[in-house]
């Protein structure tokens, strides 16, 4: 089978890519690369220093309702964070910017805290568990 080697960026739709640009960009350190502006959509691609790429493409024709993650799509995207600590570190970021969030969870699998962005699409913050000494 030809292989896969990773995602090369994920597309989100949103209702005002300005508005999403700025909102990845301040609270996530997203930076702007390429736009494409068109008679039917506005399109950005940013890259975060990570690697991860999002693109936020604004539809002209598309009505302005919120992210429903109830229907047929992604329901969400997961970041990964390198510990419990940063994890808890990106809580008190979110106190400082006036996000609302969840509390950190803890789980068999590791930690996560989630927000949503001016859409509505839900952005997970995840540590995965730590694997001890003796699992190998």
């Amino acid at each position: 089978m030809p292989q896969v080697t990773g995602i090369a960026h994920i597309t989100l739709s949103v209702r005002d890519r300005d508005e999403s640009i700025e909102f990845y960009r301040s609270v996530l350190g997203f930076k702007e690369h390429k736009t494409r502006d068109g008679k039917r959509m506005l399109q950005t691609e940013c890259r975060h220093p990570s690697g991860v790429v999002l693109c936020f493409t604004q539809h002209r024709d598309c009505f302005k309702a919120l992210f429903d993650h109830r229907r047929a799509g992604v329901d969400h995207v997961a970041f990964q964070v390198g510990s419990v600590a940063e994890l808890e570190a990106w809580e008190d970021r979110l106190l400082d910017l006036d996000i609302d969030h969840s509390p950190v969870v803890h789980s068999d699998g590791g930690s996560m805290l989630s927000f949503h962005d001016p859409d509505g699409f839900q952005i997970e913050l995840f540590a995965p568990a730590e694997l001890g000494d003796d699992e190998d």
